[in-house]
C-alpha cells in the first residue's frame, strides 16, 4: 500500500476529529477534554503517552529502528476568544470560544500522522508528537520548555505546520530564516494635573502629550533603523477622559512592536524612553513607560527548511513548493522551541485566498480542508527525511 493510498483512507477519520475538537474549543492552558482526547487517542494507537510535561500538554513518543536520533512534531491545542460567525454544521458549541486559527485542524492532522507512523514506521529514529497549550498569547511553548520538555524529550530538530491564508492553495511554503516576527507590547501613562478645557492655563495636558508621542514615535522606524529592515511600530489603543469639558488627569496609550532582528527589542524600548521623557518634560507631565518583551522571532535553520523543501518535492510537484515567500509579521510561540533545539523549521500548509473575516483569527475562518492530506503526506515524508533508514 502506497502513502498515498494511506492517507486517502485516513483522512475523513481525522476531519470527523477536527469536527469533534472544533465543536468544544478550550482556552489556552484550559484545554482539558481536548488533551484527554488527544492522549487516549495516541494510547490507542500504541505510542508512549506523557500528560504531566506541563499543565495540558500532551506527548507521544514513538520510536523505530536503532537510532537515537530524535525529532519533535508540535501542533497546538488552544482555542481563541471568538464568537462564531461561520454557520457551520460543526460550528463551535461554546459561546464566544472558537478554533479561529486552525489549532483543531492542525492537531487533528498531527494525530493522523501518529497513526499513521505507528501502522507504517518507515523512519529511524524516535519522533516525540508535542501537542501544546496556550500558543494564543499566554506562551504556553516557553512554559513547557520551563517546566521541562526538553530535559525529558531532547531533540535534534522540531517542526510545525500552520495552515496559512493567502499562500497557494495546497502548496507548502518554507523558507531559511526569519519565517514570522518578534513581538513586544508597551503601554505608555502621562500623568498630569489636568484642569477645565476651558482653561487650559490653569493645568497641564497630558492629552497633547500623548498625541506628540503617538506621531514622534514613528521616527523609530523611518529614522533610527535600516529601512531594508522590517520594524512596524503600532498604536492599538487610548486612553483617558470621562466627560469632553475637562482635561483628564492621565492618558495610557498602548501599542505593539513587530521585527525580525531581536536587537531591535532593546532599541525601541529604549527609543520610547527616549522620546517619551523628552515630551514630558517639555509638557510638564510624568510619565511611566511599561514595555513587554513577548516571543522571539521564528527562525528557520537552513538544515530544517531543506529537509521540508525535501520532504514536500517527494510528492508535490515544483510550482507547490515555495521557498521565496517573504516572512509574515505575524507572531508564533513556536520560537522557543526552535530556539531552543537549535534546528528545524516553521511550515505553511497554503490555504488560498480568503474573504473579509475569513483569515486567521476572523470570526468566519474556516479551516480548508483539502490540507488534510497534504499535511497528512508532509509529516510522513518529513519522518522519513529527518530520520532516515540506512544512514
Amino acid at each position: 500500500m502506497t502513502q498515498n493510498d494511506i492517507v486517502d483512507q485516513s483522512t475523513d477519520e481525522v476531519i470527523g476529529w477536527q469536527r469533534q475538537i472544533h465543536q468544544n474549543p478550550e482556552p489556552g492552558f484550559n484545554e482539558h477534554k481536548t488533551a484527554e482526547f488527544v492522549a487516549r487517542k495516541l494510547n490507542e494507537f500504541g505510542l508512549e503517552v506523557h500528560t504531566d510535561v506541563s499543565a495540558t500538554a500532551v506527548v507521544g513518543a514513538l520510536k523505530s529502528g536503532s537510532s537515537d536520533r530524535k525529532v519533535i512534531f508540535r501542533a497546538e491545542l488552544d482555542a481563541l476568544p471568538i464568537q462564531e460567525n461561520t454557520g457551520l454544521a460543526h460550528s463551535s458549541k461554546v459561546d464566544g470560544t472558537m478554533h479561529a486559527c486552525g489549532h483543531d485542524a492542525h492537531s487533528s492532522i498531527l494525530l493522523g500522522a501518529a497513526k499513521l507512523l505507528a501502522e507504517t514506521p518507515n523512519f529511524d529514529g524516535t519522533i516525540y508528537f508535542v501537542f501544546q497549550p496556550a500558543e494564543e498569547v499566554l506562551g504556553g511553548g516557553k512554559r513547557m520548555i520551563d517546566d521541562g520538555l526538553l530535559d525529558r524529550f531532547s531533540a535534534d530538530s522540531v517542526y510545525s505546520q500552520h495552515n496559512w491564508p493567502g499562500v497557494k492553495e495546497g502548496a507548502v511554503a518554507i523558507a531559511t530564516g526569519p519565517m514570522m516576527a518578534a513581538v513586544d507590547d508597551f503601554t505608555l501613562t502621562f500623568k498630569g494635573s489636568g484642569c477645565h478645557a476651558a482653561m487650559p492655563e490653569l493645568g497641564d495636558d497630558p492629552v497633547l502629550a500623548a498625541a506628540e508621542f503617538m506621531t514622534s514615535a514613528q521616527r523609530i522606524v523611518s529614522r533610527t533603523v535600516d529601512p531594508q529592515s522590517a520594524l512596524v511600530l503600532s498604536f492599538t489603543q487610548v486612553h483617558g477622559g470621562t466627560i469632553n469639558n475637562i482635561v483628564p488627569t492621565e492618558m495610557e496609550v498602548q501599542g505593539t512592536a513587530r521585527f525580525f532582528k531581536q536587537g531591535y527589542s532593546d532599541h525601541v524600548a529604549d527609543t520610547l524612553e527616549q522620546i517619551a521623557k523628552g515630551i514630558a518634560q517639555s509638557h510638564g507631565v510624568e510619565f511611566e513607560l511599561n514595555y513587554r518583551r513577548g516571543y522571539p522571532a521564528v527562525i528557520n535553520s537552513a538544515v530544517g527548511a531543506a529537509k521540508v523543501a525535501q520532504a514536500a518535492s517527494s510528492f508535490l510537484p515544483n510550482n507547490l513548493v515555495q521557498t521565496d515567500l517573504p516572512p509574515s509579521l505575524g507572531c508564533e510561540d513556536f520560537s522557543y522551541l526552535l530556539n531552543a533545539v537549535g534546528d528545524g523549521a516553521y511550515i505553511w500548509l497554503g490555504a488560498g485566498e480568503v474573504g473579509p473575516r475569513e483569515g486567521l483569527h476572523g470570526d468566519c475562518y474556516v479551516f480548508n480542508d483539502k490540507l488534510f492530506p497534504l499535511g497528512l503526506r508532509l509529516w510522513m515524508s518529513l519522518a522519513e527525511t529527518a530520520l532516515p533508514r540506512g544512514t
